[in-house]
């Protein structure tokens, strides 16, 4: 696992920084009265001109008079009519805005809005952590595209709201028209596929809440293969892997490693989210992403053995993604480690599962030689996802994850992580943040948390643990900093011993020089005096 978070940290630190555009931030004025309820898109995609064109009509809510109406689409695409409520109505399209001015005001309820346009969307440089198209060919010739959204939003090839605020709560309808020798694949369910000349339409649709940069499709030479998947509840979905033709021989043991990926998920975090439509991945040629119910896949069936069996990270951790990020979601970017910290904490679970506690421990030890602790993992509020982006949401988020297992005990923490993946009040269209989280813990634990959160998520701070030799065989322990009272393990002449600590000095006895903290469940420093 340990090459996977350096992986990760040092893309995130070559790639945060190229892209051009980015998601979220201060929620517009004009968009915070608007709630997205459904996305419908219609496109045609040509696979030779590198070009798409067509429609996307989205179904709002406003919540008081609005006499204009924005939505984010990127430059390279160029609207050329509007619609509101079936009427004409008139617009701009610059710096990725497009404002659309009704002839009257509109009323506060429903409103349908449609937008009409084509061009050659935005070319992804290093996909997945640069955005946008990326057009390529398999190894038999046949084109293969794929879309990577998270960075830079949904509005790199549709117009969207694009604020993590807001997802379409009756979900999202795809009719995507490719060369008939294509295969699209998409989120939800496919409703059928129409042919027509030598083009096919491929309707999928998904009724659930979907982050806009999970509406998305890929486009390829592919092969379905389908197998059925009960869940913890006992519900059957279809597990579906669109894998290109020429791999397909290698469908077969992946899905069963991912049915075994899934176990492990249900078992810490509940029931898999989308039971109601698929479990789905679909190889692309970049390395991954976590897109809803159709999990991008593209590290070419590379396993590793953990507990003896076959694994692959890469899978794995995106799939987390469907309770971490797709279903619990942060509210505002600034919370992003909700999504990638909380997710690469389940990554280490299955080791624990799988292997057992001490490689679990020899994990997460390893994994502090990731974390850079240069900027607070959450940096303040309103925060667009570029800024928020950096490598420690994962390495320092999942450790913290870590340390807050050690702090609270399993019989908290267990059933703790599992209701913020299962409660109502913290899942699909109740978006959460950092304090929503510490106050469920807190809960849980009885005693206030928040210190810790603080502590350790808002600041750069290590643990200082000062251990002072004060005479023969005696020594004091403390933590100067602490921001609440801490168990801690120390080690001495008589073994392990786990005390509580704060700010007000121990003394212990032993006859060799005490240790702090060995199998490494804090973020600290040692000071010996």
């Amino acid at each position: 696992m340990r090459p996977f978070l350096l992986l990760c940290l040092l893309l995130a630190g070559i790639t945060t920084g190229a892209q051009k555009l980015t998601s979220g931030g201060k929620l517009k004025p004009e968009q915070a009265v608007m709630d997205v309820k459904h996305y419908t898109i219609a496109l045609t995609v040509d696979t030779a001109a590198h070009s798409i064109s067509g429609y996307t009509n989205i179904d709002i809510v406003l919540q008081e008079p609005a006499a204009v109406l924005l939505f984010d689409l990127m430059n390279e695409l160029q609207v050329s009519r509007v619609w509101i409520n079936n009427k004409p109505a008139a617009f701009s399209h610059t710096n990725a805005m497009v404002r659309i001015t009704p002839a009257q005001q509109l009323a506060a309820g429903r409103a349908a809005v449609k937008i009409q346009y084509a061009g050659k969307p935005h070319i992804a440089v290093n996909p997945p952590w640069d955005d946008g198209f990326t057009w390529t060919q398999d190894s038999t010739g046949h084109t293969w595209l794929a879309i990577t959204a998270e960075g830079t939003g949904g509005k790199i090839y549709y117009p969207c709201k694009d604020h993590p605020s807001d997802e379409p709560d009756e979900g999202a309808d795809l009719l995507i028209t490719v060369p008939k020798n294509l295969v699209v694949a998409g989120p939800g369910l496919l409703q059928g596929v129409k042919q027509k000349g030598g083009s096919a339409t491929y309707h999928w649709k998904t009724t659930y809440t979907i982050n806009n940069y999970s509406i998305l499709f890929n486009v390829g030479n592919y092969k379905a293969v389908t197998k059925t998947y009960t869940t913890v509840n006992g519900t059957k979905v279809p597990m579906q892997f669109y894998v290109l033709a020429g791999h397909a021989q290698y469908a077969d043991h992946h899905l069963d490693m991912l049915a075994q990926m899934a176990q492990v998920q249900e078992k810490y975090f509940g029931e898999y989210p989308w039971a109601k439509e698929k479990i789905g991945i679909v190889e692309t040629p970049h390395l991954g992403m976590e897109h809803q119910t159709m999990n991008a896949y593209g590290n070419k069936f590379r396993y590793v053995k953990v507990g003896n069996t076959d694994f692959d990270w890469l899978m794995y951790h995106e799939f987390g993604h469907e309770w971490w990020g797709n279903k619990v979601t942060a509210i505002d970017w600034a919370d992003f480690w909700i999504h990638e910290g909380i997710c690469s904490f389940g990554d280490a679970l299955y080791i624990y599962d799988k292997a057992g506690e001490q490689a679990y421990t020899d994990h997460f030890k390893n994994s502090l030689l990731g974390i850079e602790n240069k900027l607070p993992i959450v940096q303040g509020k309103d925060l667009d996802e570029e800024t928020a982006y950096i490598g420690d949401i994962y390495s320092k988020g999942a450790f913290f994850m870590h340390t807050l297992r050690y702090v609270l005990g399993d019989d908290i923490f267990f059933p703790a992580i599992k209701k913020l993946a299962t409660d109502s009040a913290y899942t699909y269209s109740n978006f959460v943040n950092t304090d929503k989280v510490e106050q469920l813990f807190s809960q849980a634990a009885g005693t206030s948390v928040k210190p810790l959160f603080d502590f350790y998520l808002r600041t750069t701070q290590k643990l200082d643990i000062t251990i002072r030799h004060t005479g023969k065989n005696t020594y004091t322990v403390t933590i100067p900093n602490a921001p609440m009272q801490l168990p801690l393990e120390i080690t001495t002449d008589k073994g392990v011993q786990k005390m509580l600590l704060g700010k007000e000095a121990v003394t212990i006895k032993s006859t060799v020089t005490p240790t702090a903290d060995e199998n490494c469940y804090y973020l600290k420093r040692v000071i010996l005096e």
